[in-house]
């Protein structure tokens, strides 16, 4: 048994180590600086009355003209129904957001922001001293810079062995 082990061992030695091997490495810089932004959503037209001891002709809502337009408000008539009982009453109106005709929007670019009843706007990233770069050697160096900018510095290696 041993004089086979030894036979075996010398076989694997003789045989030649044979494999591919692949290297890759690379490097990245990525800046980035925020653009300004903002987003305006439509509200509609709202209307609604509630009370006691009252009587109401009700005027309500009254439907828009076309579809770029807002509902108006048709007030109604409101009178005591019991004289000399207190009266308990409540009216809320809230005018909804007609489309300006100046936002046909072309080429991406909305030319002015609507005056719509909900608007989120957030600054545009400062640049100041982003910077990135990367030199012969692969040695990378990323500078900090102002308020809405990122810089992201990234080595990879890869080995591959068959």
């Amino acid at each position: 048994m041993k004089k086979e082990l030894i036979a075996f061992g010398m076989l694997l030695m003789a045989a030649p180590a044979h494999a591919d091997i692949t290297t890759k490495f690379s490097s990245s810089v990525q800046l980035t600086v925020d653009a300004a932004a903002s987003q305006a959503t439509r509200i509609g037209s709202t209307y609604s009355m509630s009370g006691s001891n009252v009587t109401a002709t009700l005027g309500g809502l009254t439907a828009p003209a076309s579809a770029t337009d807002a509902a108006t408000m048709n007030a109604g008539t409101y009178t005591q129904t019991t004289s000399g009982v207190d009266i308990n009453f409540s009216e809320s109106w809230t005018q909804g957001d007609a489309i300006p005709s100046n936002t046909t929007i072309t080429s991406g670019v909305a030319p002015s922001l609507p005056a719509f009843g909900s608007v989120t706007t957030t600054a545009g990233g400062v640049a100041g001293s982003l910077a990135g770069s990367i030199d012969s050697a692969g040695v990378m160096s990323v500078t900090a810079g102002g308020a809405g900018t990122s810089a992201t510095g990234q080595f990879v290696s890869e080995i591959t062995i068959r």
